[in-house]
């Protein structure tokens, strides 16, 4: 049966499973189907087929392996940087090339990460401290790689979130002018596609952490976006909207304790549709 084919990837390189465990096994074969990425599958201590670029298996057996490029995986980690390293390795690439994350600043960052101008992952962050994480899990899964991120200038508030969350890691961080990168569609594949272009653009360094500055109009809107989220029971004091702005609290965790403090009974059906920042 032909390999599927990859982009980035050359043709029959594929994907090893090798594991013992058949819950970590099941978890990375539906892995690997939904991303469409060529595998097969072995024992540990078996010889490897050719054209097998990587091996996946779990931390316990990865000693017993002999294979020039082993990943440890487990059921409940991380697969953002298990994909793009997964990817690296099918599109050959070097033990020193240089990772370029992008990241498109929002409530919900849109990233990309490339090596040497190829794609090898790209999504959306649950938050801007999110990019922290991202960038912390590409540094484990890539430990001989340069790593340098360039973060959008739009959204003041989520871009000085995001770089405070990548400073502690001292890797190359720099602004970029966003102006032509974002194109235009659904939010979500428009916030990748501007993630891609930031990272292919030039910026300016960082030096230091961000100071976050909160406006008054952001703290009015998210009062505003309280009152639809608590069904009109309450609105959130400016404090607490501050702290939310400013990354230190959830809008969820606002509203709990808004509640909490203030006695509120939202409705039901209005806790289940809450409005949130988008």
């Amino acid at each position: 049966m032909p390999y599927i084919s990859v982009e980035g990837s050359l043709p029959n390189r594929c994907v090893a499973i090798a594991t013992r465990n058949p819950a970590l096994y099941a978890d990375l074969a539906a892995w690997l189907r939904e991303q469409r990425l060529p595998s097969v599958s072995i024992w540990p201590g078996d010889r490897f087929p050719a054209g097998v670029a990587v091996v996946l298996t779990s931390s316990d057996e990865a000693k017993s392996i002999h294979h020039a490029h082993v990943l440890e995986a487990s059921e409940d980690g991380d697969r953002t940087a298990l994909l793009a390293a997964v990817r690296h390795a099918l599109g050959v690439g070097r033990p020193n090339d240089e990772l370029i994350v992008g990241i498109d600043p929002g409530p919900r960052p849109g990233f990309a990460v490339l090596a040497e101008g190829r794609t090898i992952a790209e999504g959306t962050l649950e938050t801007p401290e999110a990019a922290g994480r991202l960038g912390s899990l590409l540094r484990h899964r890539f430990p001989g790689h340069p790593i340098r991120f360039r973060v959008g200038r739009g959204d003041h508030l989520a871009r000085d979130r995001i770089v405070n969350s990548l400073v502690p890691l001292h890797r190359p961080v720099e602004l970029v002018d966003e102006r032509g990168t974002t194109p235009r569609g659904h939010r979500r594949p428009r916030d990748a596609a501007a993630a891609k272009a930031i990272a292919r653009a030039e910026g300016e360094p960082v030096h230091g952490e961000a100071t976050v500055r909160v406006t008054a109009g952001e703290v009015a809107n998210l009062q505003r976006l309280s009152r639809l989220g608590s069904g009109g029971s309450f609105t959130i004091p400016k404090t607490l909207a501050q702290r939310v702005l400013r990354g230190e609290i959830s809008f969820p965790e606002a509203i709990a304790e808004g509640e909490a403090r203030y006695g509120g009974s939202a409705p039901a059906a209005a806790r289940r549709g809450r409005a949130e920042p988008s």
